[in-house]
């Protein structure tokens, strides 16, 4: 490493946020990036660790070569950086905005709780790389005449469009929204990730020969059997969008909505997008009194939302127990431990009850008023004497995905489904049931990190590649 003793010498700093009161007034990002200087000396504490599990399987998805980069910003060569990185993620700038980085939890120096600051360093590459415009198309030099559709245009749609791309085969994606991003763009909030980033990687794709059709619902205006016909292999990406279904008496109420819903309105609507003409009203927080059942990624989108719109409070229901301040390193690193964690928007001055259960939803004339809610045991029932009814006036259901939505593509495809609602394909070759589609990314392992989608999109790609070709020079 450029600097040994680097650990030794500074101390572990990340990016600030602005402050809670500024950045609720706006959707825009609301990171302060490090400086050069500070840069530099979080990347020289990326020490001579000897085994670098932050890029082994328990770190790094798409394996990332980490200690490389981090020296190479060390010796201030950023644009071999981002050559670097590129080399393994297509998309650098959406991980290091939204990936929750366990990268950082395998590092060695976190055995101490002071990793290195691999996010903000990832971020850093690939921000300056667009700056300073050495992120450029990089289209094949020859065409092989193999056609490929890919259905979703989300991260493992993207990647694996652009690797088919490079390549040299005709690809064209298949997205069922106006532009395409799939939950990176409809999903995530801007003040995670603001969509041009999305915007500039599909001009970048574009320019490689990628063809994207927008208002495309594969199975329901086009059939799959068009697809198969006129396309040598298709990709389904499409992701895992069917919510888990808590059974809630009440949750047909007026004010009780599912995440996604009320997270895809939102974005549209920051987005200067049109609303669907479907009759679907207007879900908004302003003024009203938030419950938001769930306590993951998705639940945080839903409160960090609503005080951006005004809510008067928010208060969010998790089931779990109150997890430790610090996990126990010796018996859980390098894997992802459970540890109490605050998201910026729960810091945003969210409530949070632990062990807590949702029983029932009341409300008077068809329109919510509370969440009835009970303490739970150790195994998660319901402890008698316990209830507590908190007032509500808008409801969030966000407790994970049921699988992919099977109705229209799944089902005219007739590829083999697993018991978790998941489409049947290997991590070997991503091939389905059918002999001409593959699958990869959420919907075929169920809803996981972006970073996961990226490296099952890569890993189809090179499987297509492979069979389309007889070889591939693509990575897995």
């Amino acid at each position: 490493m450029g600097k040994v003793t680097g650990f030794l010498e500074y101390d572990r700093q990340e990016q600030k946020y602005q402050l809670a009161a500024d950045r609720v007034r706006h959707f825009r990002e609301f990171t302060l990036p490090l400086d050069e200087h500070d840069l530099k000396k979080q990347a020289a504490r990326c020490m001579d660790c000897g085994i670098p599990f932050c890029h082994g399987p328990t770190g790094c998805p798409v394996h990332n070569q980490i200690p490389d980069w981090n020296d190479l910003v060390f010796q201030s060569d950023w644009e071999e950086a981002i050559r670097n990185l590129h080399s393994t993620n297509n998309f650098p700038e959406f991980t290091g905005r939204i990936c929750p980085a366990p990268c950082e939890e395998a590092c060695t120096l976190n055995l101490e709780n002071q990793p290195v600051a691999i996010k903000t360093i990832e971020q850093a590459i690939a921000d300056r790389a667009w700056n300073m415009g050495w992120v450029k198309p990089e289209p094949a030099e020859t065409r092989t005449g193999k056609r490929v559709a890919v259905v979703g245009s989300g991260p493992a749609g993207l990647a694996a469009a652009q690797q088919l791309a490079r390549v040299g085969h005709d690809v064209h994606v298949f997205e069922r929204e106006p532009k395409a991003g799939g939950l990176l763009r409809y999903g995530i909030p801007d003040f995670k990730m603001e969509k041009r980033h999305i915007d500039r990687r599909v001009k970048q794709m574009e320019a490689e020969g990628v063809v994207f059709h927008y208002n495309q619902n594969i199975g329901v205006n086009r059939t799959v059997e068009e697809l198969t016909a006129e396309f040598d292999a298709v990709l389904f990406a499409g992701g895992a969008e069917d919510p888990r279904n808590p059974q809630l008496p009440g949750q047909d109420m007026d004010g009780v909505h599912y995440a996604m819903p009320y997270l895809v309105q939102s974005n549209r609507r920051v987005g200067a997008e049109p609303m669907p003409g479907n009759g679907e009203l207007p879900i908004l927080a302003s003024g009203k009194n938030v419950v938001v059942i769930g306590g993951g990624d998705t639940a945080s989108d839903c409160v960090g939302t609503a005080f951006r719109q005004g809510a008067l409070s928010v208060t969010q229901l998790d089931i779990r127990q109150r997890p430790p301040e610090r996990e126990d390193k010796l018996t859980v690193w390098p894997y992802w431990p459970t540890k109490m964690r605050t998201s910026s928007s729960q810091a945003e001055g969210a409530e949070r009850e632990f062990q807590a259960a949702t029983l029932r939803l009341e409300g008077k004339k068809g329109k919510v008023t509370g969440v009835v809610c009970a303490r739970v045991d150790a195994k998660r029932q319901p402890v008698e004497g316990t209830e507590f009814v908190l007032p509500a006036d808008l409801v969030f259901m966000a407790i994970g995905f049921a699988g992919s939505v099977r109705k229209g593509l799944l089902e005219q495809s007739g590829v083999a489904m697993d018991k978790r609602g998941n489409v049947t394909a290997n991590e070997d070759d991503y091939r389905t049931s059918h002999e001409k589609i593959y699958a990869a990314g959420d919907m075929r392992r169920g809803q996981s990190l972006v970073v996961w989608a990226i490296r099952e999109g890569r890993q189809a790609a090179r499987s297509i590649d492979e069979t389309l070709m007889g070889s591939s020079v693509l990575p897995r």
